[in-house]
C-alpha cells in the first residue's frame, strides 16, 4: 500500500506577525495525486495556525489530537504542544504516525514531532517537508535582507522552494496572525 504524502510547510514570525504557508501538492510515491490540497488551517477560533507535512491521514489524526489538547489547555499553546508530543511518543498507535506539524499563535511558533520534540526556533522560522530546507533558506534570506511583510516572505520563499523541489508546487496557501 502506498503512502499519500504532503509537503511543504513554512512558518515565519517577525515583529508582531506570524504567517504559515503550505503548498498544494500531495503525492503517492512519485505521482502527484492532488495539486490543490490545503495543508494549513486556523484552529481555536482563528487564534492558532497549524500546518502539516508527511502522511496525510497521519497528519489529520494529529490535528484531531492537537485540537483535543487545545480544549484541555485552552490558553496555553506550549502546554498543548508538549502534551501532544508526550502522547505521540508514548502511545503505541500514535508512535506509528509519520507526519510533522507546525503550530503558531501570537506568542509561539512550534514544531511538534513524534519523537517527543517540541522545537521553538531561535529566529522565528520553521519549515518541514521535502521542500522545507529550500523554503527555510529562502525565508531566512528574505527576512534578513528585506522589509517584506511575513505573509509575503512566506509566499515568496515557498515559491522558491517550488522551483527547486519536485515534491512542492506553487499552489500556495498562506494564513497570517497579526500584521
Amino acid at each position: 500500500m502506498s503512502s499519500v504524502r504532503a509537503t511543504t510547510i513554512l512558518c515565519v514570525r517577525h515583529g508582531d506577525s506570524v504567517a504559515i504557508g503550505g503548498d498544494g501538492q500531495v503525492t503517492m510515491q512519485e505521482t502527484v495525486v492532488k495539486a490543490g490540497a490545503t495543508k494549513v488551517r486556523r484552529m481555536k477560533g482563528g487564534s492558532i495556525l497549524a500546518g502539516f507535512a508527511g502522511g496525510v491521514a497521519d497528519a489529520l489524526t494529529l490535528f484531531e489530537k492537537f485540537e483535543a489538547q487545545l480544549e484541555r489547555h485552552p490558553a496555553n499553546l506550549m502546554r498543548a504542544a508538549v502534551e501532544l508530543a508526550k502522547d505521540w511518543r508514548s502511545d503505541r498507535y500514535l508512535r506509528r504516525l509519520e507526519a510533522l506539524i507546525i503550530v503558531a499563535d501570537s506568542e509561539y511558533s512550534l514544531l511538534v514531532s513524534g519523537t517527543g520534540e517540541v522545537i521553538e526556533p531561535d529566529d522565528g522560522i520553521l519549515a518541514i517537508g521535502s521542500g522545507g530546507a529550500y523554503a527555510l533558506a529562502a525565508a531566512r534570506a528574505l527576512t534578513a535582507h528585506s522589509d517584506l511583510p511575513v505573509a509575503t516572505v512566506v509566499r515568496e520563499a515557498m515559491s522558491i522552494a517550488a522551483e527547486i523541489c519536485v515534491y512542492t508546487n506553487s499552489n500556495i496557501t498562506v494564513l497570517e496572525l497579526g500584521g
